[in-house]
């Protein structure tokens, strides 16, 4: 989670970065434009980079592999989708004439909000290689309502027609709305499930009678209000607490507010968000053959192998014949994701099928994010360094701005090996907002959840972008509206529920619904 994070050298980027100095420029405005502040009246906090070096340094998990380190309250695969959360509300799709006429984005952009523009684009007629063709009646000549889905190429006979990786040109390059989202293969592997969903209530409202011409927007609708309300209800409230989207909807807003227009705060962007760095694990049970015990584990750096974007999918250039593992044309069918592994689908997981769990959140990153390829350097030292650059204050300034009733304490803040260092530099009384949401998480979430501070900006952001947007559920049916589709509780619609109304759960082992 978080942006402007390159994980690994292929990592692209999309829209503007902002600066400092742009930042302060907006200082007051009503409406910022894409970039702003929720507390620009507070100081910033300067730190030297040799203390920032220190801390990060720090922040490496001496033990990636230790199950005290997981979190069994938040299954993996909420790490992998907040980030592809992350690229839906960082999306910017304008041109670069448009950017450079703009360059602070208050008017020409497309706003921050979770209405799933990374799936849909521009939509059938502006984004016409994200779709399927019509139906035979039309010849083909125009896109119908459907996302195109990839298929993969059989190895390991792993053999069938398996359609299980996002759609590409010839050359490997996926055909999705945000190119980031092929970066690593569980947030590839995401979206094809948000590809898969929307093509499943097309194929509902079809069996429904729904007119032809009438099916793409109605299904969009569906599926983008299911996303809203699974975001904040399954996603928001599993790392913060139950309850707080309803307490937010009831007593407004107090931190994130603005005029009309959402905009994109760097206090959240920067610091709060970027808690997913720390749910990342190492090593993942990705389906039966790729799994401790198996092949080979799934891990982190294999599972940014198998892409377009960072690794070595690369279409009609790969060698003829295929020569497995890599380069291939697509993804191979050994890598097909089994979806029991990374969240709760069962009840129960069967023998030898791992529920994965996400890392604490915690101060604590595994070593692989300390030392990325190329010259990417440390994850932790760019989060903090960035923090500086942007201008952030400190955690201690935003908790006294927010009124905390139980701010962490210095004493609290100087715990364990990394506090100590932290306390050596004086950054314990004055602590980079960053670190200061994942000690707070560690202090008082136990490593399951987010602390007062982060909790309550996480919290309030999620419900302003999707309040802000006009076509959102919250704006045109209020905060009453419950989804409609299939669940395990009606009335509610998690991740879960999503994967058992699209199916394909493991199509390895030929189970494609619970």
């Amino acid at each position: 989670m978080g942006t402007d994070v390159n994980v690994h050298p292929g990592h692209g980027k999309a829209g503007r970065q902002p600066t400092r100095q742009f930042l302060d420029t907006l200082s007051g405005h009503d409406d910022p434009g894409m970039f702003g502040r929720m507390f620009p009246t507070l100081e910033p906090l300067a730190v030297d980079d040799g203390p920032l070096h220190e801390l990060a340094d720090a922040m490496k998990d001496p033990a990636p592999g230790d199950a005290a380190g997981n979190n069994l309250s938040v299954p993996a695969g909420f790490t992998y989708l907040g980030q592809f959360i992350d690229h839906d509300i960082m999306l910017d799709l304008t041109s670069f004439g448009e950017k450079e006429a703009d360059p602070t984005a208050v008017t020409n952009f497309r706003t921050p909000a979770l209405d799933l523009d990374s799936v849909y684009g521009l939509g059938p007629d502006g984004s016409r290689h994200l779709y399927a063709r019509n139906s035979a009646s039309d010849n083909g000549k125009t896109p119908g309502p459907k996302l195109l889905i990839g298929k993969t190429v059989n190895v390991d006979a792993i053999t069938g027609d398996h359609r299980n990786d996002l759609p590409r040109n010839p050359e490997g390059f996926a055909l999705i709305g945000d190119h980031r989202n092929d970066e690593n293969l569980l947030v590839a592997q995401t979206h094809l499930a948000m590809l898969k969903f929307h093509n499943k209530v097309c194929d509902q409202l079809a069996a429904s009678g729904k007119p032809q011409g009438e099916i793409f927007e109605e299904a969009r609708r569906i599926v983008t209000w299911h996303y809203q309300w699974m975001v904040l209800h399954d996603f928001v409230e599993r790392i913060t607490e139950k309850g707080i989207v309803a307490k937010i909807l009831e007593q407004g807003r107090r931190f994130y507010r603005f005029r009309k227009t959402p905009y994109m705060p760097v206090e959240f962007s920067a610091a709060v968000y970027r808690l997913g760095h720390s749910m990342v694990r190492q090593v993942y049970s990705h389906n039966r053959i790729f799994t401790p015990g198996g092949l080979t584990p799934a891990t982190l750096d294999l599972l940014f192998r198998f892409t377009g974007l960072s690794g070595g999918i690369i279409g009609d250039l790969e060698p003829n014949p295929i020569q497995p593992p890599l380069p291939l044309p697509v993804l191979s069918s050994n890598w097909i994701i089994d979806w029991r592994r990374f969240y709760q689908v069962l009840s129960n997981n069967p023998p030898g099928v791992t529920l994965n769990p996400s890392r604490k959140i915690d101060p604590f990153v595994v070593p692989q994010l300390h030392t990325l390829p190329g010259d990417g350097g440390s994850l932790p030292f760019r989060n903090l360094k960035r923090g500086v650059l942007l201008g952030l204050p400190s955690g201690q300034d935003v908790a006294k701005a927010m009124k905390i009733k139980n701010p962490l304490t210095p004493e609290e803040i100087s715990k364990g090996s990394d506090g100590a260092v932290a306390k050596k530099h004086g950054l314990h009384q004055h602590t980079p907002l960053w670190y200061y949401i994942l000690k707070e998480a560690e202090q008082r979430g136990g490593g399951e959840r987010l602390g007062p501070v982060g909790a309550t900006l996480l919290a309030e952001v999620f419900v302003g972008l999707v309040h802000g947007d006009h076509q959102s559920y919250l704006w045109v049916k209020g905060k009453n509206w419950k989804p409609t589709l299939p669940s395990q509780v009606p009335g509610e619609f998690t991740m879960a529920d999503l994967l058992r109304f699209v199916g394909d759960i493991s199509p390895i082992d030929g189970i494609s619904t619970v």
